[in-house]
């Protein structure tokens, strides 16, 4: 790999990288690459976190962000070291100002200082309340840690975001693509992301964020479908084709990525949770023998029948394997901003 060639992370005011959104990203195509590179050598740059060390910090429970996340930094030559704040230290207290007479026994002004002392890259993964949107999407808990810290930190989730999910979705899709003999190079491929049934109410995150990223990316054509009422944030929609009819939606789909979330403007609820909202063989009839995806877990015939997910249309396990090259290229990255 060729460790001289331009980083692939823009550098804000602060001079600290970071990893939160895919505006953190100068070139998707490029760190797509990257990933894939490390995914054909794994320990090219097992020496380029050689003496450092990742705090990988829990909010919320996680198996594959934390173990891939986990592997791609040893891989690199780092020391992962993993804590789960909720179970294993103070509850944190994260409102400015606050009076901390309640449950709350530690600031974060006061934890994400020492973090930072104790560690080279903060990687960070949080989630969403769901009860009040102003609050979720201020992105308070991940955006204090950035303020405090001092190091650079990397979003493994967020209350409105999962760019690490989302970066392995485009590794997913341009590999499949590069295997996908010949593509027609007179159109772009056909990505839908399609709404699916579940039970309970789940965030926005990776919705947003997939909208996002393949926005960004620009190499296909995107249509959502999902119920009335489940309209997601237009700043992370906007330039994608929405529409309720999934039919009208899937057809001529090259790729499905199948997801539930809960409502954006009444947040946090559970409207509609039509059964016929699940994907089945003979809906993905309506495509052009798409590829199924999902960033898992999976509720089995909830989101997604054992006909689909079981058949050689779904690449999730090809997709969750993908997770590592995406971490490690992302904190390759950042290494390298380190070490320039």
């Amino acid at each position: 790999m060729d460790l001289q060639s331009e980083i692939l992370l823009h550098l804000p005011q602060s001079g600290i990288p970071r990893f939160v959104s895919v505006n953190d990203v100068k070139d998707i195509r490029a760190l797509a690459k990257r990933a894939l590179d490390f995914k054909a050598a794994p320990r090219s740059g097992q020496t380029t976190g050689l003496h450092k060390r990742a705090g990988l910090l829990f909010l919320n429970p996680s198996m594959r962000t934390r173990l891939s996340t986990q592997i791609a930094a040893q891989n690199l030559g780092m020391e992962p070291i993993v804590f789960n704040v909720g179970s294993e230290g103070w509850a944190l207290e994260f409102e400015e100002e606050a009076i901390m007479s309640g449950n709350k026994v530690e600031h974060v002004k006061d934890a994400a200082p020492v973090m930072g002392k104790y560690f080279d890259i903060l990687c960070i993964r949080t989630f969403p309340s769901l009860k009040n949107r102003e609050d979720d999407y201020s992105e308070l808990f991940i955006n204090q840690f950035i303020k405090y810290a001092g190091i650079p930190v990397v979003s493994l989730e967020s209350a409105t975001l999962h760019p690490l999910q989302s970066l392995t979705d485009i590794i997913t899709i341009t590999e499949t693509l590069q295997d996908k003999k010949p593509f027609p190079k007179n159109r772009k491929p056909k990505v839908v992301l399609t709404w699916a049934p579940h039970v309970k109410a789940l965030p926005q995150c990776v919705a947003n964020s997939f909208s996002q990223w393949i926005n960004a990316w620009g190499e296909a054509d995107f249509t959502i479908t999902h119920p009335e009422d489940y309209e997601l944030d237009e700043q992370f929609t906007k330039g994608a084709v929405v529409t309720h009819n999934q039919s009208e939606a899937l057809k001529d789909a090259d790729f499905v990525y199948v997801k539930n979330w809960s409502t954006y403007q009444d947040y946090g609820k559970i409207y509609c949770n039509d059964p016929e909202w699940m994907l089945t063989n003979e809906k993905l009839a309506l495509t052009h023998n798409a590829k199924v995806m999902h960033c898992l877990p999976v509720r089995r015939n909830v989101e997604l029948s054992d006909e689909i997910l079981d058949s050689s249309n779904s690449i999730i396990t090809q997709q969750a394997a993908n997770r590592v090259w995406a971490a490690q290229a992302v904190l390759s990255e950042i290494l390298r901003y380190q070490s320039s």
